[in-house]
Order: C-alpha cells, then sequence, then structure tokens
C-alpha cells in the first residue's frame, strides 16, 4: 500500500510527498504557486501513460526521442466539479515509429496497464488520439 503526506505551507499552498520522499507544490488558488489539485489528475494520468507508452516501446525495440503528452478536461460546473471527459494527446518521434506500434502501446496503457485511467474511466469518459512527428 503507498502512502502519501500533504502538508499546508501557507495560504492555500501545500507539498505532496510520496511514499518514496519526492514532493509536488500544490495550490488551491488560481493564483497559488503550485499545481491545482484537480489538474494534478490530469498530469498523473499522462505521466501514468507516459511511462507505459515507453516502456512497451521500447519492449517493441521502437526507440522514442519525442514524447510529450496533453490532457485536457472537461469538468461539471458545480462542485465537486467532476472531470466528465478526458482528452489525452501523444505527440511521438522516434526511429521506425509505425502507427501500429504506437497504437498498441497507447491501446495497452489505457486499457490495460495505466492505474490513473482505470481508477478514473468508470467516472470520466477518456478519449485520445496521437501525431508521429519527424525524429
Amino acid at each position: 500500500m503507498a502512502t502519501i503526506t500533504v502538508r499546508w505551507v501557507n495560504e492555500s499552498n501545500f507539498v505532496g510527498v510520496d511514499a518514496t520522499g519526492h514532493s509536488v507544490v500544490l495550490s488551491g488558488q488560481k493564483n497559488g504557486i503550485g499545481v491545482s489539485p484537480s489538474q494534478m489528475l490530469l498530469v498523473a494520468l499522462a505521466a501514468c501513460s507516459s511511462v507505459d507508452v515507453v516502456g512497451i516501446l521500447e519492449k517493441k525495440r521502437k526507440k522514442l526521442t519525442l514524447l510529450e503528452v496533453t490532457a485536457s478536461g472537461e469538468q461539471d460546473p458545480e462542485p465537486p466539479w467532476t472531470y466528465r471527459k478526458i482528452h489525452v494527446k501523444y505527440r511521438l518521434g522516434g526511429k521506425n515509429l509505425t502507427e501500429k506500434a504506437v497504437e498498441q502501446a497507447i491501446g495497452l496503457s489505457q486499457d490495460k496497464y495505466c492505474s490513473v485511467a482505470a481508477t478514473i474511466r468508470g467516472v470520466a469518459q477518456i478519449t485520445t488520439e496521437y501525431e508521429i512527428v519527424a525524429a
């Protein structure tokens, strides 16, 4: 079981520390000094999937030189502002990348390996797209 800690710093600023001691600054205000907690969910989804995609493509012997993932989400207008739609876009570059390999890697990540996607899938619809750019 993973255990994290969030410590209040001041005003609406916090530091989150993961189970291995890595930290991130979070803010509850739009003009705060850190990432908003709800946007951290999008960061977590993009990062989780990125780790999977890199690992899967490495196993397929596809050498990445670029991976950039953006996630945008639509939230309910009223509290608790639940995400209902999240769109994830992958921008990849590398040697010998094929559409088939990229599609498989993204599909495996979203449908099988990414714990963040699995956790939020029942609440939010997750859609994906990708773009392969010249290395």
